[in-house]
């Protein structure tokens, strides 16, 4: 079968090969794998990656053999999941517990978008309890993990800003948020603030404007650092604020408390039922999957990019 290895030679360092068919656990799917998306921390490794490590998170497929200890989906259930790497794969084994059943309607290619910015998304903004009557700010908010935080944030009641870096980044994100801000720090978006609940995920100087911008007793949610990876905050103001508070956020750490399934279930509803949109940049075939991560690398890709295997 083939799955999608690191190649330093091959463009995007990604290259289509033959590997060995997966062998599931007991507790452990066969899917045969429809549609994968990407996301930017894959990308990140693969630049550094020795040759024929399998990358891979999101995916999207069918079931073609049961767990052998009779957990999870059946054979033929279409399902959404996510591996800690290897899932750009035509079979991939899968842990039940990361895999949800899709809605009839739902296809693989809007699916697939669901498992790390859709769960991001969803688990973060979770950590600051509710969210009705709140204000929100996202960075970076033309993203794929932006874009499903702006939509949920609301969904909860709360009144969402969502900084853009770029001006032709507005008109994607205008539909999911109440105030779309251009600029290169989170200080553009001061008028709409304090803020409750801040999603940040570029680094370096829109972190540190960011929690000039904190309400007491807010918290800022760290899960990124797309443009820098280091910052220099002011410290005296902010614990002067009062009850603010810094969480570091890393999806693989949170599913250890909540199955991915569990969540994956509850965005595929959303999705299905039309509360819950997905902004598809592209859709690429596989053979295209290097030109896909150097997209995404370079910053221009707005929502999320699906690659499909035939």
């Amino acid at each position: 079968m083939h799955a999608v290895v690191v190649d330093a030679a091959a463009p995007g360092r990604l290259t289509l090969t033959d590997v060995p068919a997966p062998a599931p656990q007991p507790s452990e799917a066969l899917v045969r794998v429809a549609a994968v998306s990407l996301n930017l921390g894959e990308v990140r490794r693969v630049r550094n990656a020795a040759d024929g490590w399998r990358p891979g998170w999101d995916f999207a497929g069918t079931v073609e053999r049961a767990a052998a200890d009779g957990s999870g989906p059946h054979a033929g259930a279409r399902v959404v999941g996510m591996l800690g790497e290897g899932a750009w794969a035509e079979r991939i084994a899968a842990p039940v517990r990361n895999l949800a059943v899709l809605p009839a309607s739902l296809s693989f290619e809007r699916a697939s978008t669901l498992p790390i910015a859709g769960l991001t998304a969803l688990y973060a903004l979770e950590k600051r309890g509710g969210l009705l009557g709140r204000r929100v700010l996202i960075t970076g908010a033309s993203g794929g993990v932006g874009i499903f935080a702006a939509q949920l944030a609301r969904l909860a009641g709360a009144s969402v800003t969502a900084l853009v870096h770029r001006g032709e980044k507005r008109a994607v994100v205008e539909p999911f948020a109440d105030t779309v801000v251009v600029g290169d720090g989170a200080g553009c978006a001061h008028e709409t603030g304090p803020f409750d609940l801040i999603l940040e995920s570029v680094g370096g100087d829109v972190f540190a404007g960011a929690l000039r911008e904190l309400a007491p007793d807010g918290m800022l949610v760290t899960f990124g650092t797309s443009a820098q990876r280091e910052s220099t905050i002011e410290v005296a103001s902010f614990y002067a604020r009062g009850g603010a508070s810094i969480y570091g956020f890393i999806i693989f750490h949170e599913l250890e408390r909540t199955p991915a399934g569990e969540g994956l279930a509850r965005l595929a509803a959303l999705l299905d039922g039309g509360a819950l949109q997905v902004h598809v940049d592209d859709v690429l075939p596989v053979a295209r999957i290097g030109e896909a991560a150097d997209r995404l690398w370079d910053r221009a890709v707005s929502g999320k990019l699906v690659v499909t295997f035939a």
